[in-house]
């Protein structure tokens, strides 16, 4: 089986917004997840005005959090990490060095395919590490059976479709950050601790 449209894909997404690299996943909350494992982070802080995915995926992985005030247009930055939610953003050169910034293609996004992601980086050693673990943990360079060292990780790849539908739509898209449009999740009634 070929992935070159997968390969294609990111290296469209790394043209577009200048990031040396790129992993693309099956959605934003699971980019966030191998950003937030590789780094290992135990505490954070973000916006209250958020998709419910995040603070879902704090208690998954047993990060404590504290929710912010901030309003955000396009992008926000997890407290004081190198990680940014930018689900609502998608613009030429929008890479920050240094730092992982976390895309969705969902429906309400700036290119919309559905259950896609991705991770923007210029950490090599991440990236391989990315593209890896959203592959079962296996290269997608080399048939599965033939691997010879498999790393834990997660079905988190998109499908191929969709990656051959973000090479047609990528150029045709008008460029924007849009404004964080949720509520504030500090006033809807659900306890984490009984997930």
């Amino acid at each position: 089986m070929s992935f070159q449209a997968l390969f294609d894909f990111e290296a469209a997404l790394a043209e577009y917004t200048g990031a040396p690299y790129v992993v693309v996943t099956d959605g934003c909350t699971h980019a966030l997840e191998l950003c937030f494992r590789y780094d290992a982070v135990r505490q954070t802080s973000f916006t209250a005005y958020t998709y419910l995915s995040v603070p879902m995926l704090m208690h998954h992985l047993g990060i404590k959090f504290a929710f912010t005030d901030e309003t955000w247009t396009g992008e926000y930055q997890f407290g004081d990490t190198r990680i940014w939610d930018s689900a609502r953003r998608l613009e030429p050169g929008m890479y920050k060095p240094g730092q992982f910034q976390c895309l969705s293609f969902g429906w309400t996004k700036p290119l919309q395919l559905g259950k896609v992601g991705a991770v923007l980086t210029d950490d090599v050693t991440a990236y391989r590490h990315f593209s890896r673990q959203r592959s079962d943990g296996r290269d997608l360079n080399i048939p599965w059976e033939a691997e010879t060292e498999l790393i834990w990780g997660w079905h988190y790849c998109p499908t191929l479709e969709s990656c051959e539908r973000g090479l047609e739509l990528l150029p045709t898209i008008e460029p924007k950050a849009q404004p964080g449009i949720y509520p504030d999740l500090r006033k809807i009634p659900f306890d984490l601790a009984k997930i």
